[in-house]
């Protein structure tokens, strides 16, 4: 409703706005002649390796026969046994793995996944300029609050989802799914420069990169 005095206040200051548009620069063309893709000299795994390394996080290449154990070794380092899963994550990941999987359907809630030791997902992207690797709430991955609230995030991601850039990745998402950008555990830090870890999300993150 725009009645009111508030309804008359939030139009005063529109029609300033556009008085104040009224003789505004005419748009200029942006270039985009700007590289999007890395040489093809570029190991990307290898690189992709190095970047998510650089943001503390704990990365491991592994093969898929392997990845059964490589996961369980994962959640046992960090003695995690009560672990969030979306739906379609593949049951095989877990045969060797000593946890108890909480299935997110039905859905749990905020106070239940901040109870649990930790997640598992998969992703949709992975990007080597970055080290960041994108979810996208596909089935295995699941909502966002998977990836946010406990406080160990395992994320499986295969190497043929690594690619070089971020305008790459752009293009291979839909924006109109729900996304969530993962550089590294959730840091950040005070006015003395001082960081904190998992203010935003997992305080740990361990990425296992599987060559198919």
């Amino acid at each position: 409703m725009t009645g009111g005095p508030s309804g008359a206040a939030r139009e005063a200051v529109l029609e300033r706005i556009r008085a104040a548009l009224v003789d505004r620069p005419a748009a200029v063309p942006i270039p985009r002649d700007y590289e999007t893709t890395m040489p093809a000299s570029i190991d990307l795994p290898a690189r992709f390796m190095d970047r998510v390394h650089d943001y503390r996080a704990t990365i491991e290449r592994t093969t898929l026969d392997r990845l059964p154990h490589v996961i369980a070794a994962a959640f046992a380092s960090h003695h995690a046994r009560r672990i969030a899963t979306p739906a379609g994550v593949p049951k095989g990941w877990f045969e060797t793995a000593d946890v108890e999987l909480v299935s997110d359907d039905p859905t749990l809630s905020h106070v239940d996944l901040d109870g649990l030791d930790g997640t598992i997902t998969g992703c949709a992207v992975a990007i080597a300029e970055t080290g960041t690797i994108v979810l996208d709430a596909g089935p295995d991955q699941g909502r966002r609050a998977l990836s946010l609230l406990p406080d160990l995030h395992v994320c499986v991601v295969r190497v043929e989802q690594v690619i070089g850039t971020v305008p790459e990745a752009l293009a291979r998402l839909d924006p109109a799914r729900p996304q969530t950008w993962i550089s590294g555990p959730s840091a950040t830090s005070d006015i003395e420069l001082q960081r904190v870890e998992g203010v935003h999300g997992p305080r740990r993150l361990t990425v296992i990169l599987v060559d198919s």
